[in-house]
């Protein structure tokens, strides 16, 4: 007998005979057709409307009027193709690009850092640090709205992108922090420990080992800022005035009211100005869904 064979005999003579083995090697039951019915139903409720916006922009003005639940018939691209055409649509999507990007970055580094120094140091009010972020998760921007215009206000932001991206940065670090303490606490001292006697600084541990090892919760906290930052409205309706420095969630305000008759184009708008969020969170769902469980975990 070979010891490949011997290990695998061992090994399936030693191992328990559990429910949760029986479980894993039998076959594996679909559970009740009640709970996929319910699931269906929800499922149903949240992708609906999304198809109906879609496909109304598909549509006319007439087909709305005489059949409003039906499919388009015929289908009809000039909506599309006009706000793709529009100079205006991308100047929107240039600065939601740029006011999501920055302030991802900003809140990624800075609650990296943030949490890299909660997780691996002992410092005096550490417990109280991190309390002051979780408490932050129980404070959204809509209440803080009024004093926080006043501060942009005065420090001559009001109408600038910078006044929304620093603002988001700010509100999106407890989220961060409370997601990435945990994955940086898991991490080995010996790790860290070997690093040093490999003669590794603490900014050369921090780059080289703690990044790649926490970035399951990096790219989790990435998305989530990403996708709130997008689709955020009442921050740049307040700070932002003029037209050229809308974001989308603005333009599609504006849109609506500068064609409230044109009901097909104004879905046709609000279908591509949704697009880049429900791509990029459809891509990164399993991070997000892996992050969240390892933060769980750890």
């Amino acid at each position: 007998m070979s010891a490949t064979t011997a290990n695998s005999w061992f090994s399936s003579r030693t191992e328990p005979d559990t429910p949760a083995n029986r479980h894993r090697d039998g076959p594996q039951k679909w559970g009740s057709p009640l709970t996929y019915f319910i699931a269906l139903c929800f499922i149903g409720v949240c992708i609906a409307p999304v198809f109906y916006i879609v496909l109304g922009g598909f549509r006319t003005n007439a087909q709305f009027t005489t059949s409003p639940a039906a499919l388009p018939h015929p289908w009809v691209l000039s909506n599309y193709t006009g706000v793709l055409t529009s100079r205006t649509f991308w100047g929107e999507f240039a600065n939601s690009v740029i006011v999501a990007l920055l302030s991802t970055a900003g809140i990624v580094l800075l609650g990296l850092m943030v949490s890299f120094a909660i997780a691996r140091y002992d410092f005096r009010l550490k417990g109280a640090m991190y309390a002051l972020f979780a408490a932050g998760l129980m404070f959204p921007m809509v209440i803080a709205i009024t004093p926080l215009y006043i501060v942009i206000k005065n420090i001559g932001l009001v109408d600038n992108l910078f006044g929304v991206i620093v603002p988001q940065i700010a509100f999106g670090l407890p989220t961060t922090v409370i997601i990435l303490v945990p994955f940086l606490r898991a991490i080995p001292h010996e790790i860290e420990e070997a690093a040093a006697i490999d003669g590794a600084s603490r900014l050369g541990f921090f780059f080289r080992m703690v990044i790649p090892l926490s970035l399951p919760g990096v790219v989790t906290v990435g998305v989530l800022a990403f996708i709130g930052s997008w689709n955020n409205y009442v921050l740049p309706l307040y700070v932002l005035n003029s037209d050229a420095n809308f974001t989308l969630p603005l333009g599609v305000q504006a849109f609506s009211s500068q064609y409230s008759s044109d009901t097909a184009k104004v879905l046709a708008f609000t279908s591509l100005a949704m697009l880049p969020a429900l791509v990029f969170f459809s891509i990164f769902e399993k991070r997000i869904v892996g992050g969240l469980t390892g933060a769980v975990k750890g």
